[in-house]
C-alpha cells in the first residue's frame, strides 16, 4: 500500500539550510477572512529527521479517485498544473477523502507565488498578513489557494534559533512538501494530495493515525495549544465530527489551557462555533466543549442547563434538538449560523417562559408549514402527544380556541425575540444566570449584533398578525433549499427550524409521533460515538476490489461519504435543491435525546 523513501545519510548539514526554518501554521480570523499565521516551533522539538519513515501512498489503493475531487477545485489544480507549477490538495481535505466523508472544503497548495497565483484567475484577491493565502472564485465556490514560498519567508532569527538536521541526498520536492507539513496543527492535517500522479505523501504518520482514529499534534500538545489557543477549538471540532479520539497530552492540554480561549477575537470564536453547530456534528461538539470546561465559556446558559438537567436527572430538550439539526445538516449541505441562533433563542425562551405542548406545537409548525391554518391544524392533530420536558414543556391542553391560541403563540414568539438579548449583551448574559446561582458565570459574548437582529426579525411577522403570517418560501413542497439555507434565507430558515422542533416534539411531518421515553439512565449512549469509529474503520480498510463496488451503495446511503454531486456537476446543482436522507437513521434511540453520552465523562 504505501512505497517507503529511505535516504542514504541521516544525519547530516543539509544543503537546503534555508528550507530548515520550522513555523507553526495556524488560522486566525480577522474582517477579511480566514488567514493563517506563522511562529517558530520550540527548540525542544527540534530532533534528527528520519526519512524513512516518510510515505508516499497510491491514492487509489486508499479508494480515492478523480470524480470526489469537485470541478471548482479541480479547475484550480488544473490551471496551476498546465502554468508549470506544482499543486496538489492540502490538509483536512486529504484526511476527509481517505475517510470516505465529504470535506468541509478543498484547500490547494502549489510552487506559484500568490501573484502568480492571482494572474491565472480572473476572480481572485490576496487575503492576510502575516500568511497571504490567495482565494480563488470558481462558480459559487471559494478556494484558497496557500504558497510554498510564502510559508518559506520568516525572519533571520527564527533560523538561527531553529537550527535542524536534514539528510543529505533527500529529493528536494519532498524537503519542501516535508517542512510545510511540519507547520500544520494535527497530524493527519498534514498529508498531501497529488491528484495528477495518484500519490498521497504522508511525513508524520497521519494515515497510521487515521486508521488508529487519533488525533495527535505534530509538536507537544501544551506548547502547540499555548502558541495558538484557537487550536483547542479546531482539536474538539475534528474529533466531534469525524469521532476521534485524543491522546493523554492532548487531553491534559486542553483541561488546562480551556481558559485561554476568552482571550480570542470575537470574530474568531464566532467562527468556530459556527463550524461546530453549522456542519452537522452540533450534538457532539457541544458534548466535548462541555467535557473540557469550554462551554461555560463560550455558552454558558448552556453548559448551566445542562449541569443542571443531569442532576435532576431530566431529558434535555436542548441536546434533542441539536440531534435533530445534526440530521439535516452536513459540511456538504451546511446551514448559516441564524439557524443554530434562532434554535438557541428558541430554547433559552421556553426554559425561562415554559408553554402549553399545544402552543409549542402550533409556533413549530407555523414555521413548517408557512400559514396559520395548516399549522394550526397539524398542531391540534398531534395535542395527545406527551412529551416530558421539564422545564420547557409546563403541561398538555387539547382544546384551546383560536383566538386564545394565536395570542399566546405571538406572545411566545415576541419572548422568542427578546432572548437575543442574552447572546449580544453581558448584562442580558448575567441576567438570565440569576436562574442558576450555582454556576459559574462567563461574561462572554460573541455573537454579531447585527446577525442577531436578523435573526430575530425572522419572527416579526408571527409577532405582528399572526393570522396573517404566510412564510413565502419559494417551495411548498418539504424538501430542503440547501442554497437558500446556506445563505440564511428566513423562510428556509424558518421552515427548517420548525421542522427541527416538531422532530423534537415527536410530532416530525415524515414520522409517526412516538413518547420520549422517561427512564433514560444518563443523556448519551456510547453506541453513537463508537458507530463513528466503526464506519471510519471501514472506509480506511476497505481493499481497492471492493472499494469500486461499494463507493456507490454508500454514496446514495450516508451523508458522511461522497455525494453523488461530486460525481457530475449536474448532479450539484439537482440535489442541492433535494432533502437530504437523515443522519443516523440506522442508529435509532427512541428517546431521541442523543447518542453519545461517553464524550460528557
Amino acid at each position: 500500500m504505501a512505497i517507503i523513501m529511505r535516504s542514504k545519510n541521516f544525519l547530516c548539514l543539509s544543503r537546503l539550510k534555508s528550507l530548515t526554518r520550522f513555523q507553526r501554521y495556524d488560522h486566525s480570523f480577522d474582517e477579511r477572512g480566514l488567514q493563517a499565521e506563522m511562529g517558530p516551533l520550540p527548540n525542544h522539538d527540534l530532533h534528527p529527521i528520519d526519512p524513512s519513515k516518510w510515505e508516499k501512498i497510491q491514492s487509489r489503493k486508499m479508494g480515492i479517485t478523480d470524480s470526489m475531487i469537485p470541478f471548482p477545485s479541480r479547475f484550480v489544480l488544473n490551471t496551476l498544473r498546465k502554468a508549470g507549477f506544482e499543486a496538489y490538495l492540502v490538509g483536512g481535505c486529504v484526511r476527509d477523502l481517505l475517510l470516505k466523508r465529504i470535506p468541509k472544503d478543498f484547500d490547494v497548495i502549489t510552487t506559484a507565488n500568490l501573484k502568480q497565483v492571482k494572474k491565472k484567475f480572473h476572480r481572485a484577491q490576496i487575503i492576510g498578513r502575516r500568511f497571504p493565502i490567495c482565494r480563488v472564485h470558481v462558480k459559487c465556490s471559494i478556494i484558497e489557494v496557500s504558497s510554498f514560498g510564502t510559508v518559506a519567508q520568516d525572519d533571520e532569527d527564527k533560523e538561527k534559533a531553529l537550527s535542524s538536521l536534514i539528510p543529505n541526498g533527500c529529493d528536494e520536492k519532498d524537503l519542501i512538501r516535508w517542512r510545510n507539513s511540519r507547520n500544520r496543527d494535527f497530524t493527519i492535517n498534514s498529508l498531501f494530495f497529488d491528484p495528477f500522479a495518484c500519490i498521497i505523501y504522508d511525513y508524520n504518520n497521519g494515515v497510521s493515525d487515521l486508521k488508529s482514529l487519533k488525533l495527535r499534534t505534530l509538536v507537544p500538545a501544551h506548547v502547540s495549544f499555548k502558541e495558538d489557543c484557537a487550536r483547542i477549538l479546531r482539536c474538539l471540532r475534528i474529533a466531534a465530527r469525524l469521532g476521534l479520539s485524543f491522546t493523554r497530552d492532548i487531553e491534559s492540554a486542553m483541561y488546562n489551557l480551556s481558559a485561554s480561549i476568552d482571550g480570542l477575537d470575537k470574530s474568531r470564536l464566532m467562527l468556530e462555533l459556527n463550524y461546530m453547530l453549522s456542519y452537522g456534528a452540533a450534538e457532539s461538539s457541544i458534548c466535548l466543549l462541555q467535557r473540557f470546561n469550554l462551554l461555560s465559556i463560550l455558552l454558558p446558559l448552556q453548559a448551566a442547563y445542562i449541569n443542571q438537567q443531569r442532576s435532576a436527572k431530566n431529558s434535555m430538550m436542548l441536546m434533542k434538538l441539536f440531534f435533530n439539526l445534526d440530521k439535516l445538516v452536513s459540511c456538504d449541505h451546511p446551514a448559516d449560523s441564524s439557524l443554530w441562533i434562532a434554535l438557541l433563542m428558541f430554547h433559552h425562551a421556553l426554559v425561562n417562559n415554559p408553554q402549553d405542548a399545544i402552543i409549542v406545537l402550533t409556533f413549530a409548525s407555523l414555521l413548517y408549514h408557512g400559514k396559520w391554518k395548516e399549522g394550526v391544524e397539524f398542531a391540534r392533530k398531534h395535542t395527545k402527544v406527551e412529551v416530558k420536558f421539564v422545564p420547557e414543556i409546563s403541561r398538555f391542553s387539547e382544546n384551546k380556541p383560536d383566538e386564545d391560541l394565536a395570542r399566546e403563540v405571538a406572545h411566545f414568539a415576541s419572548l422568542v425575540q427578546d432572548s437575543v438579548w442574552a447572546l449580544t449583551e453581558t448584562s442580558g448574559l448575567f441576567y438570565s444566570m440569576s436562574r442558576y446561582p450555582f454556576y459559574l458565570r462567563s461574561g462572554l459574548v460573541f455573537v454579531p449584533k447585527k446577525t442577531a437582529k436578523e435573526t430575530a426579525e425572522f419572527f416579526d411577522l408571527m409577532v405582528e398578525d399572526i393570522k396573517s403570517f404566510i412564510s413565502r418560501r419559494q417551495r411548498e413542497r418539504p424538501g430542503i433549499n440547501y442554497y437558500l439555507l446556506g445563505k440564511g434565507d428566513p423562510c428556509e430558515t424558518r421552515f427548517v427550524l420548525g421542522k427541527i422542533i416538531l422532530e423534537t416534539m415527536k410530532a416530525g411531518p415524515l414520522e409517526d409521533a412516538t413518547e420520549v421515553a422517561s427512564d433514560q439512565k444518563d443523556l448519551l449512549q456510547p453506541k453513537g460515538n463508537e458507530e463513528i469509529r466503526a464506519n471510519n474503520q471501514v472506509a480506511l480498510k476497505m481493499d481497492k476490489r471492493n472499494q469500486a463496488k461499494k463507493h456507490v451503495k454508500v454514496v446514495e446511503e450516508s451523508k458522511h461519504h461522497i455525494p453523488p454531486h461530486a460525481v457530475s456537476k449536474k448532479h450539484m446543482q439537482d440535489e442541492m435543491v433535494k432533502e437530504k436522507p437523515e443522519k443516523h437513521k440506522a442508529v435509532k434511540d427512541r428517546s431521541g435525546v442523543t447518542l453519545l453520552s461517553s464524550l460528557f465523562k
